[in-house]
C-alpha cells in the first residue's frame, strides 16, 4: 500500500485527511494520497508567491539548464515513473514508456530551447523623441490541475511552458492517478528552489480552492468541457486568466479512394489507443457511402482484433469504476437504429471495456453528439463534401479532426474548412512538441505545447523611454 504525501515548499507534506487510489486492471485499491484542504492549498500558494520573488528574476538561459536538469532525472527514473503511471492507469508498459515518460522528457527538453528564443518586436520610435519596447514577463504563480488519462504527460504539457517563462506553480493531480506526479514533483524538488513547483493532492474541495485562491494569476486545466466552464465561471471572480484544454468528439472523414483495409487499421488505433479516453481520440467515422458497409465492416473487425489485458496488450482499462459505468450507461441508451459491429461491453475482471464499433446511428444521437472517452466509435455516411463538412462541424467540441484521401483537392478544401484546432491528413493524432495543442468552442482556450503554449504563459508590457 502506498502513502503519497504532498510536496510544498521543497517538504513531503500530510494532509488531515486521505483518499484511495486503485489499479485498475484488477479494482484494487493500491494506495492513499493527501485529500487536501484550503489551508493546505493556501500554504502552497504562498510558498509559490515567495518563490516567484526570486525566481523570476532567473534568465531563460538559467531556466534552460533547470528544465534539461529535470528532463536527464526523468530518464534516469524512468523505470520508476512508469511502475507509478501504469500502476495507477493499467496502461501498456513499452508504449507508456516512449510514448508518454519519455516524450515527457524530450517535450520539457523543446521549452527550455523555446524560452531562449521568444519572439518580439524590436525596440523603436513609433513617436519622435520616445523610445517604445515590449516586455514579455512571467504570470507569477500559477495553478495548475491534471487529467486522469494521461497523468504524468498533462503533468510535463503544464510545468514545461509555466516553469520556462518563469512562473512558479501549485499543480493537482487527480484524484485516482496521483502516484507518478508526485514522484516528478519530488525529482523537481532536486533541481528547483523550494517553492518553485508544488503539488498538493485531493479531489473537488483541493479543486475548488485553487481556483478561488487570490494568489494565483491564471488557472490552467485539462479535463471535461464541465469542469471547464465551472473553473471558468469561479475565475472570473479574481479575474484569473483561465488555460482550458477541455472535451473533444473528433470526426475523421474517409473518402471513397482509400485504401480501406489500412484506413480501417490506422483509425482504429486513432480511436481505442489508451481505451479511447483521449480528447483528441478518433470518435466519429464519416464515410462516403460507396464504401460505407465495406469501410464499417473492416473497422469492426480492425477493432475486434485489438487486444485487451496485460502489458503486452493494445488496450488497458478504463480509469475507474465511475468511468466505467459511464461508458456502459452509453450502451444501455443506444438507440433502436444503432447497430452494434464490434464489442459492447465490460470484459474480464478490472475495468475493461470492449474496443466498439457502431453503426446506424444519426447526427442528434446521444452517442454521436456526447463526449464517451471511452473505446467506443460510430460510423455515419456521407454523399457529397459539403454534407461531410455539415456532419463534421456539427458539433460544439473543436478540438481535432482528420481527412483521409489520395485526392490533393479534396483534402486542401476539406482541411481548411474544418472547424478544428487540429487537422490531420490521412493521419491522425500526430502531436510534436513543435505542434500547437487546443481547440475552439467547447473544447477550450489557448494551447499546449509549441511556442504558443509557452506564450500563453506570459504577459506583455510595453515600456516607453523619454529622450530627454
Amino acid at each position: 500500500m502506498i502513502t503519497l504525501k504532498n510536496i510544498i515548499n521543497g517538504q513531503a507534506m500530510d494532509a488531515p485527511a486521505s483518499l484511495p487510489f486503485f489499479d485498475p486492471r484488477r479494482g484494487i485499491q493500491i494506495g492513499t494520497a493527501p485529500d487536501s484542504d484550503a489551508v493546505a492549498v493556501d500554504l502552497a500558494f504562498q510558498s509559490a508567491a515567495a518563490a516567484f520573488k526570486s525566481y523570476k528574476r532567473t534568465t531563460p538561459g538559467e531556466r534552460q539548464a533547470l528544465l534539461l536538469r529535470l528532463a536527464d532525472l526523468i530518464e534516469a527514473n524512468v523505470d520508476r515513473l512508469l511502475d507509478a503511471e501504469v500502476a495507477c492507469t493499467g496502461k501498456p508498459r513499452a508504449v507508456t514508456r516512449e510514448l508518454e515518460i519519455l516524450r515527457g522528457a524530450d517535450q520539457l527538453r523543446f521549452f527550455a530551447g523555446a524560452c531562449r528564443v521568444v519572439s518580439g518586436t524590436a525596440s523603436t520610435e513609433y513617436v519622435q523623441g520616445f523610445t517604445s519596447t515590449i516586455r514579455r514577463e512571467p504570470l507569477g504563480v500559477v495553478a495548475q490541475i491534471t487529467p486522469w488519462n494521461y497523468p504524468f504527460m498533462m503533468a510535463i504539457w503544464k510545468i514545461g511552458p509555466a516553469l520556462a517563462a518563469g512562473n512558479t506553480l501549485v499543480l493537482k493531480p487527480a484524484d485516482t492517478t496521483p502516484w507518478s506526479t508526485v514522484i516528478l514533483g519530488e525529482l523537481a524538488q532536486e533541481v528547483y528552489p523550494a517553492g518553485v513547483v508544488n503539488i498538493v493532492c485531493g479531489g473537488r474541495e483541493a479543486g475548488a480552492a485553487m481556483v478561488d485562491h487570490e494568489i494565483p494569476e491564471m488557472v490552467s486545466i485539462t479535463g471535461s468541457t464541465r469542469a471547464g466552464a465551472q473553473v471558468m465561471s469561479a475565475a472570473s471572480k479574481t479575474l484569473k486568466d483561465v488555460h482550458l484544454e477541455l472535451g473533444g468528439k473528433a470526426p475523421a472523414i474517409v473518402f471513397a479512394d482509400v485504401d480501406i483495409a489500412r484506413t480501417a487499421q490506422e483509425i482504429a488505433l486513432s480511436a481505442f489507443f489508451n481505451a479511447g479516453q483521449d480528447c483528441t481520440a478518433v470518435t466519429r467515422v464519416l464515410v462516403h457511402e460507396d464504401i460505407h458497409d465495406e469501410f464499417a465492416k473492416a473497422l469492426g473487425a480492425a477493432a475486434t482484433a485489438l487486444t485487451l489485458g496485460d502489458d503486452a496488450s493494445d488496450l488497458g482499462p478504463l480509469n475507474s469504476a465511475g468511468q466505467l459505468e459511464r461508458v456502459e450507461g452509453f450502451m444501455t441508451r443506444l438507440p433502436a437504429n444503432a447497430t452494434v459491429l464490434s464489442g459492447g461491453k465490460r470484459t474480464g475482471a478490472g475495468y475493461y471495456f470492449e474496443p466498439t464499433v457502431i453503426d446506424g446511428v444519426f447526427q442528434t444521437d446521444e452517442v454521436v453528439c456526447d463526449e464517451i472517452f471511452g473505446p467506443v466509435v460510430t460510423v455515419q455516411p456521407f454523399s457529397t463534401e459539403e454534407e461531410a463538412l455539415e456532419l463534421a462541424n456539427g458539433t460544439k467540441y473543436a478540438l481535432a479532426s482528420s481527412v483521409w484521401s489520395n485526392n490533393h483537392g479534396v483534402v486542401t478544401r476539406v482541411s481548411n474548412e474544418l472547424d478544428f484546432g487540429a487537422v490531420w491528413i490521412n493521419c491522425h493524432q500526430v502531436i510534436p512538441a513543435e505542434a500547437p495543442h487546443g481547440g475552439f468552442k467547447h473544447s477550450g482556450t489557448g494551447k499546449d505545447l509549441s511556442v504558443f503554449g509557452l506564450e500563453d504563459y506570459t504577459r506583455i508590457k510595453s515600456v516607453t523611454t523619454s529622450h530627454r
